[in-house]
């Protein structure tokens, strides 16, 4: 995911960078804001659309796997084969496909298009589309296309939302709009929590995705060793664990680094964000998925690296959590994050649908841990409906599972991601090795297998 400030432009493949930009957590900025870095404008915060990357965009349908490769050097995914890479059919043919469960996505502005987007993604892909419930919270403005900072959070609400649905087509999708553009430190985040508070209260949502994050430097008092700006924000995931609620978010597009407080300088050193290293989170990562135009795999996942890099490494603000304590010789006495990944390499990008406009008008490629993070909910919402309850905190479930799969036992639907790091920008990073790493964590999933044994677990 993109922490709380924009990310930097993102790549784009057909030099249509200019659209757009990523990187906060996950995050990720209009290209407007890069550009304006570059001319030497003065810094400043820059909006955390968490995480996504583009990839190349503005097509009038979606290419093949195989086309992406000869056009654009690059892989590229829809619904169906996102489905057969996880291995979700067979739960999909006996019904479990989220039914009855409810994903809350949490957005700045969201998006003013976003039904008709989704529906045009489905109809595209040939899943059945699903109602998009809109919740705004606080004095939401008027979407202006021509705002950077608004369309930059539309194409990550897009992504949050066509991902979810793709993973769980028969949940209850559930948007929260909020009024503040969520960056660096805690700007927006007050907002987005107190929403999360409210819907919980009131019963709304099995799982809760969050493609944004802030770096944990970058709140007041950080410097000090006074953390109480980004503790007292805790209270949602305290309130989601007293209702069984899971949390999901991104864990960051910068690797072991991430953005200093100006939204695009990064740290020469390793830092972490939050909410991705809050204990009460499921802090997601990104791989990079290797498949044919079916959606079967070519090769083993790989981490994420190259153009961005899967957010990880150890929380300066949390002490080792209980369910870390068996991969205490990887976390120490830190929070380590993540703790699971999925698809987030631009490189083996996913398609959205956008008609905002007005450069937003098309079919997008995007990646980043904010694709990775809504995917999970997906899984997440397969594995609600399958155990007939809520979750809650996965953490503990998903850390046991984790511990079996590296002991050798069947079934746990654990797949381990070896090899590479999550270096980036210069700073060296953590190796994807066997079994818990702070790049992968525990790797990715068979969502088939998967689902029964967390759903048995939680």
């Amino acid at each position: 995911m993109r922490r709380s400030t924009f990310s930097r432009a993102t790549t784009s493949v057909l030099g249509t960078i200019a659209l757009f930009a990523a990187t906060a957590l996950t995050g990720a900025a209009p290209a407007t804001a890069a550009f304006s870095a570059a001319l030497g404008s003065p810094a400043r915060p820059l909006p955390a659309a968490v995480g996504h990357r583009l990839v190349s965009g503005q097509y009038p349908a979606p290419l093949t796997s195989s086309q992406c490769q000869a056009q654009l050097q690059s892989s590229c995914y829809g619904a169906t084969q996102l489905e057969q890479a996880y291995n979700e059919h067979p739960l999909l043919d006996r019904g479990i496909n989220g039914t009855g469960r409810t994903i809350v996505l949490v957005d700045s502005f969201g998006s003013p298009t976003i039904q008709h987007d989704l529906d045009v993604y489905s109809k595209q892909f040939g899943i059945p589309s699903a109602n998009v419930q809109v919740v705004k919270w606080g004095s939401v403005p008027t979407f202006d296309p021509n705002n950077s900072d608004m369309t930059g959070w539309a194409e990550e609400t897009t992504i949050d939302v066509d991902m979810a649905h793709a993973m769980a087509p028969g949940a209850k999708i559930v948007l929260v709009e909020t009024g503040v553009s969520e960056t660096e430190g805690t700007t927006g985040m007050p907002e987005m929590m107190s929403a999360e508070q409210s819907l919980i209260d009131k019963g709304v949502g099995d799982v809760i995705s969050q493609s944004f994050s802030a770096t944990e430097n970058t709140f007041p008092g950080f410097d000090k060793g006074d953390y109480s700006s980004l503790l007292n924000l805790r209270y949602a995931f305290k309130d989601a664990a007293a209702h069984g609620v899971s949390v999901l978010a991104s864990s960051g597009d910068d690797g072991v680094t991430d953005s200093e407080s100006d939204g695009s300088t990064l740290y020469p050193y390793p830092v972490t964000s939050w909410p991705p290293s809050d204990p009460l989170v499921t802090a997601v990562g990104g791989t990079s998925v290797h498949l044919d135009d079916q959606g079967n795999r070519l090769s083993p996942d790989t981490v994420w690296d190259g153009d961005g890099a899967s957010g990880g490494g150890k929380s300066k603000v949390f002490s080792r959590p209980l369910f870390q304590l068996g991969v205490q010789n990887v976390v120490g006495g830190s929070r380590g994050v993540p703790d699971v990944s999925m698809l987030g390499d631009p490189k083996t990008g996913v398609w959205t649908y956008n008609s905002f406009g007005p450069q937003d008008n098309g079919w997008e490629l995007w990646g980043g841990t904010s694709v990775a993070c809504p995917i999970f909910s997906g899984v997440v919402a397969l594995a609600d409906q399958y155990a007939g309850h809520r979750l809650g905190n996965l953490n503990y479930g998903l850390y046991a599972l984790g511990g079996l799969q590296q002991a050798g036992a069947p079934g746990t639907g654990i797949n381990d991601v070896v090899g590479g790091s999550n270096a980036y920008n210069g700073v060296a990073g953590f190796p994807a090795t066997k079994g818990y790493d702070l790049a992968t964590g525990w790797g990715t999933v068979n969502v088939a297998q998967f689902v029964p044994a967390i759903a048995a677990l939680g």
